[in-house]
């Protein structure tokens, strides 16, 4: 016993010492276990989870299909007939899905504590209960690998002990041959994080209200209104500030329209892109979007009943002065919405997917509302300009028809963003590419004017600006074409993000690596094969269940330089932290955590969890690593890193340290 404690110490001080001051073992769950009499027989075990601040532990629902949604939390009971009895299932608070920005799904998660409830029918009061605890947590942008807490709990007492294995000498010597002696760790310092600005979404919102602008519900109010002020006013200077105020209470409405979600904001973060990820939700601007875009087409006019106008425009009327030209300005939002409807409704699709939440609601909808309060300032400064406007006539129905093409497409954004949720397989990614190259096509036949829609003029000879948006709208169905087929073209970097996935496929994908890449799934055997081709290695510690990894495989690592890159001149790793196959019983052992307590190693990924976090103190995924065969580090370790031209810097420069070690 005086030999093993000596050797515990070693072990702790080995694993403790080069990191003292650093980032240690992360377990944001504390548990706590204990038995409730409920009556003679009846029990129920009280199991409650204290969740550190930021951190959510996930139901035991699963949500998303295998190796999407997150690690669903288990329970497991010695269930022996002779000492008690299950009496359905185990109870969990119960919370409504909310969005999880980790793995883009609806799913129920906890915050703070959770007590679950397992009822029981107690048989023999002398006997103890196990209890086995399987769980994994996440924040905002990392999950932990699952870790299993075991608890016995006396019946008599009511109380739970939490169970800590004995350590074997072989559970040392395996504990240490976990470690490996990594150099170099002086020579990388943390990177800085970088802060998203708003100035993208108010652009976004900028250009969107532009487009507005040409459709003919807005284009022929701009000449009306500027002439109105201009020429009912008592002079030139009272028109001109009339003119500005209508303007600026255009703007000042449509920042209005964003101050509720700031309240949603408040009451619950993710409210915000529950609204943009529910699956109903998604269904009905699907719906939505399919009439506007039909409504663009001319099939029928889409407009807010006719009274809200008529009542605006009334009080406008009758009061007169500031609060009038407010009601007016309100009167031009309103008899609009069949032209900015759509639009608007993309930008708030599209702004409450992000991280900016109700504030690059508020930027977007700015931007749209300068875009359309400007003219009527600037045409008041300077009336003459009105001159120079074009006439209003057929070239507005075709603004609203390619627009009309438009909304088609991202109608079944939103019906996609439903199907991947569910997982219904109705639209594939090749199937979602077909469907938008036929609304490119279907835009390049009309502004040829080899199709018609219901409001069109006499067939006469396309215009000149047609036949460019035409030939643009053409050369954009050809980029979309290879999407289409199997092959390394398929990815449409462009488009990154719009489709469904690469992996969301038709076809067959290889699922032995990412992108049909050679990698080891034993760190031993990539050192073998490192030391044997004279290659520095990549450690990708990933997961089945990690989102970010399959995005850094899907949208960098695809990229043709970097796989490339990562495939010649590498040997890739892939070290999966939450793989639960199981070891055979001489690869098992209990581990000895540096912080207290132990770890039973029985599943692959417990092992290459530990391994990562003993080694790198890192316990989140995807994290990436490069060392050269004498496990020198040739980089800092990075995790998730979207910008590609980041990220194959970072590989280059790995290569650059490696090549001056093999040659001084």
């Amino acid at each position: 016993m005086k030999l093993k404690n000596i050797v515990v110490g070693v072990i702790m001080l080995l694993f403790i010492a080069p990191w003292v001051g650093a980032q240690e073992f992360s377990d944001p769950v504390s548990w706590k276990v204990s038995l409730e009499k409920e009556s003679e027989t009846r029990y129920n075990i009280l199991i409650k989870a204290t969740i550190d601040e930021g951190w959510h532990l996930y139901s035991q629902k699963q949500f998303g299909e295998e190796f999407v949604g997150p690690i669903a939390t288990e329970f497991t009971y010695n269930n022996s007939e002779e000492t008690f009895t299950l009496v359905g299932d185990t109870q969990e608070p119960d919370i409504a899905p909310v969005f999880d920005p980790v793995f883009e799904i609806d799913v129920v998660f906890f915050e703070e504590k959770a007590m679950f409830i397992q009822p029981i029918d107690i048989i023999d009061a002398s006997k103890e209960i196990s209890v086995d605890v399987f769980y994994s947590v996440c924040d905002d942008e990392k999950c932990l690998p699952p870790e299993t807490k075991t608890f016995t709990v006396d019946v008599a007492s009511g109380t739970a002990t939490k169970n800590e294995a004995e350590i074997t000498e072989d559970d040392l010597e395996k504990s240490a041959a976990l470690t490996i002696d990594i150099q170099g760790r002086e020579k990388f310092e943390s990177a800085e994080e970088k802060e998203q600005s708003y100035l993208s979404i108010f652009l976004l919102g900028f250009v969107g209200g532009l487009i507005a602008l040409l459709t003919p519900c807005v284009f022929p109010m701009i000449p009306l209104t500027v002439s109105f002020f201009t020429k009912s006013a008592q002079n030139k200077r009272t028109g001109l500030v009339n003119a500005v105020m209508y303007g600026l209470f255009i703007f000042i409405i449509y920042v209005i329209l964003s101050i509720p979600f700031h309240l949603l904001d408040s009451l619950n973060p993710e409210i915000l892109n529950n609204i943009s990820t529910n699956v109903t939700l998604n269904i009905i601007f699907f719906v939505i979007f399919m009439v506007f875009a039909f409504s663009f087409f001319g099939y029928f006019e889409l407009t807010l009943p006719q009274s809200w106008g008529a009542k605006m425009d009334d009080k406008a009327t009758s009061i007169g002065g500031i609060v009038g030209i407010f009601f007016m300005a309100l009167t031009l939002a309103i008899v609009s919405f069949s032209c900015t409807g759509p639009i608007l409704g993309t930008l708030l699709g599209g702004s409450l997917t992000s991280d900016g939440g109700a504030w690059q609601l508020t930027m977007g909808m700015g931007g749209f509302g300068l875009a359309l309060a400007l003219p009527f300032a600037l045409f008041a400064l300077f009336p003459n300009w009105l001159n120079s406007l074009p006439k209003s006539g057929g070239w507005l129905n075709t603004v609203k028809v390619v627009l009309g093409f438009i909304e088609l497409g991202l109608a079944f954004k939103f019906l996609s963003n439903a199907d991947l949720v569910e997982h219904w397989g109705i639209l594939k990614r090749e199937v979602f590419i077909a469907i938008w190259i036929l609304c490119a096509l279907g835009m390049a036949l009309y502004l040829f004017g080899i199709i018609r829609f219901p409001h069109d003029g006499p067939r006469r000879r396309p215009p000149l600006g047609n036949i460019v948006i035409g030939v643009a709208s053409f050369a954009f169905m050809l980029y979309l074409v290879p999407g289409l087929t199997n092959s390394s073209y398929a990815n449409l970097k462009l488009l990154s993000g719009f489709p469904p996935p690469l992996f969301y496929s038709l076809y067959d994908k290889d699922t032995e690596a990412p992108l049909g890449l050679t990698a080891y799934k034993d760190f031993d055997n990539g050192m073998a094969a490192a030391k044997a081709e004279g290659k520095p290695v990549m450690i990708d510690f990933t997961g089945w269940a990690c989102v970010n990894c399959r995005k850094m495989e899907e949208q960098v690592w695809s990229r043709e330089d970097i796989f490339q890159t990562i495939n010649e001149e590498y040997i890739l790793i892939s070290l999966y932290v939450d793989d639960r196959k199981a070891l055979s019983e001489e690869e098992r052992f209990n581990f000895l955590k540096p912080t207290g307590g132990t770890k039973r190693i029985k599943t692959v990924g417990d092992k290459w969890a530990t391994f990562q976090t003993v080694n790198f103190k890192n316990n989140s995924q995807p994290y990436y690593v490069l060392l050269d065969e004498n496990l020198t580090l040739l980089n800092k370790p990075v995790g998730y890193t979207p910008d590609a031209d980041e990220y194959l810097f970072w590989l280059e420069k790995g290569l650059e340290n490696f090549s001056s070690e093999v040659t001084p």
